[in-house]
């Protein structure tokens, strides 16, 4: 996914998959048959492809034949996606076309084409002309390019653009509509397809009603894919659709431990969720015209396994198994290892330093012996959404006291913290199994003063004050020279006369301030609440133009402090509109036994002074 697009399901944040950033994933597509059709050499020949009606139902034609699309994405060898059995990619943007159509080309591979198309959440305005005109252009010049090549099988036009709200964002759908109709003006010979995130709220509604000229709806979609044939019709969908991204429940959608760590189903279990995903909603229903599974390759998201099909060194795990069977109808001949259960023997939250124990379950189906990898790694303290590219987090090799096939003995760091013990099962035969146990070092509250607890709904500002609430706007971070706040500002409030109104008075450089208890600690004092029975921390936002760009979070007191935040949670990027917009942030799973920095927002020079308004902050 070298610069790829990397996008996840929108089940969560608005549920949802996943803002992408400009990267360039490769997914691959595969059809009912072993191989594509045939194709011409000639690379200005294009291969006509049809979606049409066929009774209650539709059906692909490419070169005139059936052809039912199956498939995964990412950067994985193309080589081994071909031995799965594919007979198709898809790109979730056209920066790679040039490399990618030859490569495909030569393993008679159809190429799903992906066009970016700008998000709001990355300061993408289809409010504004000029740059909604640009992005046509860049339509317009893609399709121009590559039309005629053989191995192009649909365009697709954007990925998520809708954002994860509602989807009822009519400039977004005339923009989107706008591209499909100038698609087909310029190749008759390729349909035209918008990827969604999930089916939730109006998105299907809005493309029926908005959308004509786009031919097929794609699904990106997670713990809710193997409903989605269901639930699709139920919303009133008629147009055809392809499941685009599929996979085990994402990072937001399944269950946490109690210190709000995500935990990661086996890659045992994972290919369960794989099969019963593709055969309630993908195999034979007559609005479905294939699949692509997330994602062909490795990527860190939340975790270092989640969503991989293969592993760093290009193993394949049980999913790619079960992808082999459902799309060929025969077994694999060399299946990948089990893991049948990973435990401890003890718990999993412990003092740092604590050395716990480990016991696996593993094997191969053949009876060979098989051998275990363990790792330590920090955890995602953040858990982003939209599938934002991640670094991948370090890892702690002198941890590892003692390791087998059967388990491991491992001795936390003496720095408090949240961490995550991986295995991974290998055999001989590039095939592997992978699980993980989430683990929290937290250091002892015995001799520390509790925090007091809060009575909810919990205000933080309302009109001009903090409600009662203990947390002080009073740590000013970053350019504090630069940042001016106005906690009575009385023009256009959300609610009550008044809100609070937000200066960074520079064009370049950072600021941010934090809402403390007590005011000017950084975690060194006792205080702050126990917010325990909290489920959201909710605040409206406008900015004074639209277009402002800032990021919102609590808890930025780290365990390394004596008085330190017993959670975190984190909106990136948010970017604010000209009118009050209700935003929040989701606490369930979360200690919340100890806040001390309740609230906080952060920017960074965006070219200019950026003003914008905060009112009735509060932990409902």
């Amino acid at each position: 996914m070298g610069s790829l697009k990397f996008s996840r399901s929108a089940s969560r944040r608005g549920a949802g998959w996943r803002t992408a950033l400009p990267l360039t994933v490769v997914a691959v597509m595969l059809a009912g048959c072993s191989s594509a059709p045939a194709v011409a050499q000639n690379e200005s020949v294009p291969t006509r492809v049809v979606v049409e009606q066929k009774g209650d139902g539709w059906q692909m034609l490419v070169g005139g034949k059936p052809f039912f699309v199956k498939g995964s994405g990412g950067d994985g060898s193309l080589d081994r996606l071909k031995a799965t059995g594919a007979n198709a990619l898809r790109t979730w943007g056209s920066d790679k076309l040039d490399m990618i159509l030859p490569e495909a080309r030569k393993r008679d591979l159809m190429v799903c084409a992906g066009i970016w198309l700008g998000h709001r959440e990355q300061s993408f305005n289809y409010d504004n002309p000029d740059q909604v005109a640009k992005q046509q252009e860049s339509v317009r010049q893609t399709i121009l390019k590559y039309k005629n090549d053989p191995n192009v099988l649909v365009w697709a036009l954007g990925n998520e653009m809708e954002g994860y709200g509602k989807g009822d964002d009519a400039a977004i759908w005339t923009a989107v509509e706008n591209a499909a109709k100038l698609a087909k003006q310029l190749d008759p010979n390729h349909p035209t397809m918008t990827v969604i995130a999930e089916i939730g709220g109006d998105r299907v509604k809005s493309i029926h009603t908005l959308c004509p000229d786009i031919d097929i709806i794609g699904i990106n979609s997670y713990g809710g894919s193997p409903s989605i044939a269901e639930r699709y019709k139920a919303a009133g969908g008629k147009k055809p659709y392809i499941i685009t991204e599929f996979g085990p429940p994402g990072t937001w959608e399944g269950p946490k431990t109690a210190w709000g760590a995500p935990i990661e189903l086996t890659s045992t279990e994972k290919a369960g969720r794989f099969r019963e995903a593709y055969e309630k909603s993908i195999a034979n229903q007559p609005l479905c015209l294939g699949s692509f599974a997330f994602v062909w390759g490795h990527k860190q998201e939340g975790t270092s396994t989640w969503n991989g099909l293969l592993l760093p060194d290009g193993s394949k795990v049980a999913a790619v198994d079960t992808l082999h069977e459902l799309w060929t109808g025969k077994p694999p001949a060399d299946p990948c290892p089990v893991i049948k259960t990973l435990t401890l023997n003890g718990a999993a939250d412990v003092t740092p330093g604590a050395t716990i124990k480990a016991i696996l379950d593993a094997s191969d189906p053949s009876g060979a012996p098989v051998k275990a990898i363990w790792t330590l790694r920090d955890e995602d303290l953040f858990q982003n959404v939209g599938g934002v590219h991640e670094e991948t987090l370090p890892s702690y090799p002198e941890a590892i006291i003692q390791a087998s096939a059967n388990g491991a003995e491992v001795r936390l760091p003496t720095r408090p913290g949240k961490y995550r013990l991986y295995v991974e099962v290998e055999n001989d035969k590039g095939g592997a199994a992978t699980a993980n146990i989430p683990l929290f070092a937290k250091k002892s509250e015995a001799g520390l003063e509790p925090a007091a607890t809060a009575h909810l709904p919990l205000n933080l500002y309302v009109d001009g004050g903090q409600g009662g609430a203990p947390f002080v706007p009073a740590g000013w971070m970053g350019d504090a020279k630069a940042i001016a706040i106005d906690d009575r500002y009385s023009a256009k409030p959300h609610s009550g006369f008044s809100s609070m109104q937000c200066k960074f008075d520079k064009a370049d450089g950072w600021g941010g301030v934090v809402w403390q208890d007590p005011a000017n600690d950084w975690g060194d004092k006792a205080g702050g609440r126990n917010l325990t029975g909290a489920k959201r921390l909710t605040f409206w936002a406008r900015g004074d133009k639209g277009g402002e760009k800032v990021s919102f979070q609590f808890g930025l007191i780290g365990m390394d402090k004596k008085y330190s935040d017993s959670a975190q949670g984190k909106l990136e990027g948010v970017i604010l509109t000209p009118d009050w917009k209700q935003y929040a942030i989701d606490l369930a799973g979360k200690d919340l036994s100890r806040i001390k920095t309740g609230f906080c927002w952060v920017v960074a020079g965006q070219g200019a002074p950026i003003t914008f308004y905060l009112d009735d902050i509060r932990y409902e």
